[in-house]
């Protein structure tokens, strides 16, 4: 029998690995489908965004529109996407931090 680490059985821990491996996945895999959504603008601004980081809908309030103020309009929509993202990111990061016990995996996010 071979022992690994901390005189556990390197079977036995590579089976662990694996368990881990497959309910990382499965929880990637569902939080990809969680929407997250954010208001920017004091509402006039609205961002969907899914936890594999894609912007799934914006939604704009007529009044944001305005042909001679772009710029806002601009700005606005670019805040609601970067925070909609930082969101999405953050409630994935915390799944898989329930699962992994805090343990930084390089790649996993």
């Amino acid at each position: 029998m071979a022992k690994g680490f901390g005189g556990m059985d390197l079977n036995s821990l590579m089976s662990q690995a694996k368990k881990m491996q497959k309910e990382i996945a499965k929880a990637q895999e569902e939080a990809a489908k969680e929407i997250t959504e954010v208001s920017v603008g004091g509402g006039m601004v609205n961002v969907k965004s899914n936890g594999a980081g894609e912007i799934v809908d914006i939604k704009l309030s007529k009044d944001i529109v305005d042909p001679e103020d772009i710029e806002t309009l601009e700005d606005l929509i670019l805040s609601g996407v970067n925070e909609a993202i930082r969101k999405s990111k953050s409630a994935v990061e915390e799944k898989l931090a329930a699962l992994t016990g805090g343990m930084n995996i390089p790649g996993m996010f």
